[in-house]
């Protein structure tokens, strides 16, 4: 007999097999003998209590050999002298697309403007230890993308857009913890994400894909109104019909490209703000209602929203245990994301905190047209940089002392490898954004017991939560309305928000691409 059943226990008894099966022969009414095996379908915490627990919901044999599930087969095949298709950018959208397109008998060809996961340390290190911005390798460009060193959690919304299991799958294939198919928010590790993206690179190449590193898109040669051909920075020209665009939400040439070549975008809505990182300590306090965590439960996160004058602000892309790290594309910009290793063990947890801005917002600082919301966000992440302590040195406050507005005297230690410098953060961020951050911290602190401590630091700027330009596409078709072969994907182009969902994406794009060839 077989059940699907879910069970509530104690973090030490969810992570023992016998005490698992023990409670599943008092739910089920058996002996614990008859328990032969199950199989996680998914793994939660409830810290709503003073004792958190996990929520196993679980498919149970009972009396009868465990069954293991097929094997995961991608279905790839050999594309070397297939018709071929140009992929623009390595990220997850790119790659998935690529890995699609060859499980349908088409040839990827991957630009990717950045270089592969392993060089791309060098100039992570050069960020973090000289402050130095190498404009096509650093945190959001090169192999993998944004995602392979900020992070790699997995949550996603995007579950009506695709196959989120597909996609995890995958993942797993090419070297994730099988934990990642069950868990509520599954987290691969910065660590752990490089070789994964190294072996589907391996991959591709294996089956006659090829991938173009330090290669750069500089222009789309068109034949009317169809996509011809692509000018590359160090390939040349390379013919094609069908040109997949998944350039990640930095790619600040490529929106004015599209823009001089009078190529539709469309100034899209975003959010901006900053970093505030708090002890891991004080999180999990506020979370487990303990002193000291259970060693059994991961690093606890958070995750906030308020409505202030108006505006929608929330915490984005929460790091437990993580660190702040430089995300500039470019000399003279400050900008910060988070990332945090499989085992989340670093002492502090950071998280995006951001203000929703808008096409009126950019109006007042006189930026209007499609790139609007680009010109606005660079002004910001220029003025961080004016405003911090040369380099990539960040300007920062600590939190009660922003709302009060005062410099802080002194500053607790902070994970942002570059450094930090005391400033007034209402000189980095327009008003509009301040004063509704300002507000939104101490409402924050009202929901979460400790949030509100002047122990957390405020670091300038977080800007990139999402592109602020919009490539229009079909919603059908997935082609650009004005250029037959282009299919903007992805981030970049405004239609995903994460490693998953863009994934989603390229795999959608993808199959569009196939079905119009």
């Amino acid at each position: 007999m077989i059940k699907n059943i879910s069970i509530k226990l104690l973090p030490a008894d969810a992570a023992d097999e016998r005490s698992i099966k023990k409670q599943l022969a008092a739910e089920l009414g058996v002996h614990t003998k008859s328990i032969t095996g199950y199989h996680i379908l998914k793994r939660s915490i409830d810290a709503r209590s003073r004792q958190a627990h996990f929520i196993l919901q679980l498919e149970v044999f009972i009396d009868e050999a465990l069954k293991e599930a097929p094997a995961f087969d991608p279905q790839l095949q050999d594309v070397s002298n297939a018709s071929q298709v140009v992929i623009v950018g390595a990220g997850p959208a790119g790659l998935f697309a690529a890995l699609r397109l060859i499980s349908m008998g088409i040839r990827p060809v991957i630009l990717e403007r950045g270089k592969d996961v392993r060089s791309r340390r060098r100039d992570l290190a050069a960020m973090n230890k000289e402050g130095i911005v190498n404009p096509e390798s650093n945190y959001c460009f090169g192999e993998g993308g944004a995602g392979t060193y900020s992070d790699g959690k997995l949550y996603t919304r995007s579950t009506k857009r695709g196959n989120v299991q597909h996609i995890l799958q995958i993942f797993v294939h090419f070297g994730a913890d099988e934990s990642i198919l069950y868990d509520a928010h599954p987290h691969i590790g910065t660590n752990k994400l490089p070789q994964i993206i190294t072996a589907m690179r391996e991959q591709i190449i294996a089956c006659g894909g090829e991938v173009l590193f330090n290669t750069r898109l500089t222009d789309l040669v068109l034949d009317g109104e169809k996509i011809k051909a692509v000018q590359t920075s160090n390939a040349g020209i390379i013919a094609c019909t069908a040109v997949l665009l998944a350039t990640g939400h930095s790619a600040r040439d490529i929106f004015s490209l599209l823009h001089h070549k009078k190529i539709a975008v469309e100034c899209k809505p975003f959010a901006l703000g900053v970093r505030i990182e708090h002890p891991q300590l004080l999180i999990d306090r506020a979370q487990y209602h303990c002193l000291t965590r259970d060693p059994y439960l991961p690093p606890a996160s958070y995750s906030l929203v308020a409505q202030e004058y108006g505006r929608g602000v929330f915490s984005f892309c929460m790091c437990p245990g993580g660190i702040i790290a430089p995300a500039a594309t470019a000399p003279g910009e400050i900008v910060v994301n988070g990332w945090s290793p499989s085992k989340r063990n670093n002492p502090f947890a950071n998280s995006g905190t951001v203000v929703a801005v808008d096409e009126k917002d950019f109006a007042k600082y006189g930026f209007k047209g499609p790139l609007a919301g680009m010109q606005y966000q660079q002004m910001v992440e220029q003025k961080a940089f004016d405003t911090g302590g040369g380099k990539l040195v960040a300007p920062v406050q600590r939190m009660a002392d922003f709302v009060d507005g005062k410099i802080s005297s002194t500053l607790p230690s902070c994970s942002y490898l570059p450094g930090i410098h005391s400033a007034a953060i209402k000189e980095v961020l327009p008003k509009e954004v301040n004063e509704a951050l300002r507000k939104a911290v101490v409402d924050f602190g009202k929901k979460m017991k400790g949030y509100y401590t002047n122990e957390a630091l405020l670091v300038a700027t977080e800007s990139r939560t999402s592109s602020p330009v919009r490539i229009p596409r079909d919603k059908d078709t997935l082609e650009h309305p004005q250029v037959k072969g282009l299919y903007p994907c992805a981030e970049g182009a405004g239609y995903a928000g994460g490693i998953v969902s863009a994934a989603i994406d390229g795999v959608r794009c993808a199959e569009a691409i196939a079905r119009a060839m």
